[in-house]
Order: C-alpha cells, then sequence, then structure tokens
C-alpha cells in the first residue's frame, strides 16, 4: 500500500491534467478500502489536495466525506494536506 501511495503521490507532482485525478482515486482508495483499511484521514488529505489542484469531483467527495468526520478528524486531514502541500 505504501508503495502505491508513493508511487502515485510522485505522479501527481509531475505535472498535467491527470494529476489531480490521480490524487482523487488516492483518495477514494482510502475512503472505500480498496486495497487497504479505510482511513477517512487519508481520503480527505488526499481529496483535498486533488480539489486544489482543480478536480471538482474531488471537492464534491471531500464535502460528502467531511460530513462523517470528527473534527479531530478533519483537523489531522488538513494539517496533512498542508504538510504533502509544502514539501511538494
Amino acid at each position: 500500500m505504501a508503495r502505491f501511495e508513493m508511487n502515485a503521490s510522485e505522479m501527481a507532482t509531475m505535472g498535467g491534467e491527470a494529476r489531480a485525478d490521480v490524487l482523487c482515486d488516492m483518495g477514494l482508495m482510502y475512503a472505500t478500502g480498496r486495497g487497504c483499511p479505510v482511513d477517512l484521514v487519508s481520503a480527505h488529505k488526499w481529496l483535498n489536495i486533488a480539489a486544489i489542484k482543480g478536480c471538482d469531483r474531488a471537492a464534491e467527495l471531500r464535502a460528502d466525506l467531511a460530513a462523517t468526520m470528527t473534527k479531530m478528524q478533519l483537523a489531522e486531514a488538513l494539517r496533512a494536506a498542508r504538510e504533502w502541500m509544502t514539501i511538494h
């Protein structure tokens, strides 16, 4: 799982329109537990980054997901997204 996340996040920083879609797919993967345990914080993180990079679908999914999360989970997800954006 970590290998996919690392490779996908590296691909997403390369540029091009597809990068936001890759990040959105990663968010969906964590939200649904596809190939990994469900992790709402990671799901929100990747959907948030995808939305920032212009993926409208990710913005909608992020809003739906946020409605199911606690304030603590949201704060953790936002912090993780901010850290990732700072590095990349």
